[in-house]
């Protein structure tokens, strides 16, 4: 599994995004700028992270783009799930899968404890932690 350039933006996004105070917004071709990303792809990630409650967007004069809630409380899951969906190692642990083998094949059984360690640290890492760390 490879974390997508889309998700990899959605990160450096929402970190450009930490490093300001909260009732602070930025404009898109402000972050584009700052973290060199193409804005129009900018554009197309930040609608999901809309979708996904990550960020809000003030209109007008000093309008912009802020985190809808805190960076302590947003994890590595939740941007990289609002971007490329569940996380799924194979196809037999995506979400709906219906898989005749799935409780006697010793491989998904391997690869989801995988899956499930993986999440589980993703979920561990907040947004404030890797806005920090990139201070």
């Amino acid at each position: 599994m490879q974390i997508t350039r889309q998700s990899e933006y959605a990160i450096r996004t929402l970190v450009e995004m930490a490093k300001h105070a909260a009732d602070e917004t930025l404009s898109t071709q402000a972050i584009a700028l700052r973290q060199e990303i193409p804005a129009d792809f900018l554009k197309k990630t930040v609608k999901l992270l809309i979708l996904a409650r990550l960020v809000t967007t003030q209109r007008g004069i000093n309008g912009g783009l802020r985190l809808a809630r805190p960076a302590e409380e947003i994890s590595l899951l939740d941007i990289i799930t609002a971007v490329d969906g569940p996380i799924a190692l194979n196809v037999c642990l995506a979400e709906g899968n219906n898989c005749k083998n799935q409780n006697s094949c010793s491989i998904s059984a391997a690869l989801a404890k995988a899956q499930d360690a993986m999440v589980n640290e993703l979920a561990k890492i907040s947004l404030a932690s890797l806005a920090k760390a990139n201070e």
